[in-house]
């Protein structure tokens, strides 16, 4: 069957808001359920045949990312500041807009939570000044829903292979894609220091998988869509599945500014622009919010109304708070012979001996360190902080030295605290006349302290690699100019703590959803991507049997 369309004033059974990771997955799930839904994405539908190996275009022009001319953003440090726009080149928070979203732009890093990341609150104790907490679901409520994505997917990966891994009940797909120079390296010096590396988990084929074709090698991964439709967006996977069921309509173009409710409180449906900027109504018995951990919640404090003065299912005050990115590090590494890392995959090793917090080395926080390529050739010559050069002969020998050269990424978590929040600028507003999305972010000491020990431990696995000139930058990634954002609408049992339950259900409006990276309660320490994939399939099980029993 093909991709069906609807009307836009005929009632669906689900609009989804969003077509990434998780609004992919929700519209294969429902609609292979026989539902009818429709899913409004703001951007384009891009096939393989149409992304580009371009990293002006990708990375600096914002080929398929969010433009800060027609979407501005505004940043301040704390609610006494006064936010400031950019400059108009690159906002503070990056995504993808796109039929896919950000799964089609991905670096496909695919490791999964350990327990430890749904109960630290109960391991650690409190973390005085943050709303450090227990998610209301554990690994064990997870784990068949991480199995199904991968396989639903394509994820190439060796179980078994690292000590630190949670329990699987089934084994990749795949085996793990062949290692590079970066991984070789990596692990030779890890092991040297007794340490336990192990092939990278990726959301990128490694053999033919389901018509898809195995990974080229073309590095251009971090970034760009795939051309070649080896890495496992949604844009191949999921998305085609749900249309081929003749109840799905993937409405491209399609801004959706406000979810609108009845008196009662249930949601009744979106309102939208299209591509002409005209004004559409979306009818749907119920709805699901999947834009992003940012986007999301502008969405539902824009949806305001008599029974919800603050935004939509904002009883308890918790949308837009507690905003979180896994905090990154990079320490750029030369060797004497050529790397070449420019070809193939970002990853092939990681290391997860620091992946656990702990407490004797004076602050929270934990994570993974993994080899890759980095920036291509521009972004590389224009990263700075910590030693690298910006000017002059050190500059120049550095570009030369591009071939022979990694880095070393750390991967580290973020505390969740309620004055790291998102909200809607009072005066700037988007090319559509919508309220902007105003960061307000600063970190502390604790993430500092974290960042400095990811750095110094890559540094120390690099050197015993063999590295001949080490670049430590060990300053905490700018707050607002992140990725990953997760937390602003995070899951509980408590609604006066809470925007959801454990099923991804608004406290508030019983028909209405949010299945992003919002729902997270930590942040842990890597790309969330699967783990958001794996709570949406959970949460679609939950809805449909309820649902059908017409209890939504």
């Amino acid at each position: 069957m093909s991709a069906r369309t609807f009307k836009t004033d005929e009632s669906v059974d689900f609009v989804v808001v969003g077509s990434g990771a998780a609004g992919g997955v929700i519209a294969r799930e429902l609609s292979v359920a026989g539902f009818s839904v429709v899913v409004l994405e703001q951007g384009p539908r891009l096939n393989a045949t149409d992304f580009e190996h371009d990293e002006l275009k990708y990375t600096f022009l914002h080929g398929i990312t969010n433009d800060p001319v027609a979407s501005p953003q505004t940043f301040r440090r704390s609610a006494a500041d006064t936010a400031k726009q950019g400059n108009g080149v690159m906002n503070p928070l990056v995504y993808a807009r796109i039929v896919g979203g950000s799964s089609t732009h991905f670096t496909a890093n695919y490791w999964r939570f350990h327990e430890i990341d749904f109960n630290e609150r109960s391991v650690l104790g409190g973390i005085a000044g943050t709303a450090f907490a227990d998610w209301p679901i554990s690994y064990r409520d997870l784990e068949p829903y991480y199995t199904q994505v991968e396989w639903d997917i394509g994820v190439s990966g060796l179980e078994g292979s690292s000590p630190f891994d949670p329990p699987r009940s089934k084994p990749y797909p795949m085996p793990p894609l062949p290692v590079k120079s970066s991984g070789v390296l990596l692990e030779r010096g890890a092991r040297k220091l007794g340490l336990h590396p192990f092939p990278a988990p990726m959301a990128i084929v490694s053999k033919p998988y389901r018509g898809r074709p195995a990974c080229v090698n073309c590095g251009f991964c971090m970034g760009f869509g795939c051309e070649v439709m080896a890495k496992s967006s949604v844009l191949y996977t999921m998305i085609p599945e749900a249309e081929a069921t003749g109840r799905c309509e993937v409405r491209s173009r399609s801004y959706v500014f406000r979810v609108e409710s009845d008196p009662q409180g249930r949601a009744t449906g979106v309102h939208y622009f299209d591509s002409e900027k005209r004004a559409h109504f979306q009818k749907a018995r119920a709805v699901v919010v999947s834009a992003n951990g940012a986007e999301t919640p502008r969405l539902l404090l824009n949806s305001t109304s008599a029974r919800f003065p603050h935004g939509l299912a904002n009883s308890s005050g918790m949308v837009g708070k507690h905003l979180m990115f896994n905090q990154q590090t990079a320490v750029h590494a030369v060797f004497e012979h050529e790397l070449n890392e420019y070809k193939s995959v970002q990853v092939t090793r990681v290391v997860h001996d620091f992946y656990n917090s702990d407490p004797r080395h004076g602050f929270y926080g934990g994570g993974g360190i993994d080899a890759r390529i980095g920036r291509q050739p521009i972004g590389w010559a224009l990263a700075s902080g910590g030693d690298l050069p910006t000017w002059g002969q050190a500059l120049k020998a550095r570009m030369e030295a591009f071939p022979r050269s990694m880095v070393a990424a750390g991967h580290a978590t973020s505390l969740p605290l309620e004055t790291n929040n998102v909200s809607l600028d009072p005066t700037l507003k988007d090319a559509w006349g919508i309220p902007a999305l105003r960061i307000t972010m600063t970190h502390g000491s604790n993430e500092a302290a974290m960042m400095e020990d990811a750095a110094v431990a890559a540094a120390e696995m690099l050197e015993a690699g063999g590295a001949k000139n080490i670049r430590i930058n060990t300053e905490v990634q700018e707050p607002g100019m992140a990725i990953h954002e997760v937390g602003t609408a995070r899951m509980g049992n408590d609604p006066k703590k809470s925007v959801l339950n454990a099923w991804n259900q608004t406290h508030d409006v019983k028909n209405l959803f949010v299945t992003d990276g919002s729902c997270f309660v930590s942040s842990a320490c890597q790309n969330p991507t699967l783990t958001m994939m794996a709570i949406t399939v959970r949460a679609c099980d939950h809805l449909i049997e309820r649902f059908k029993r017409n209890e939504v």
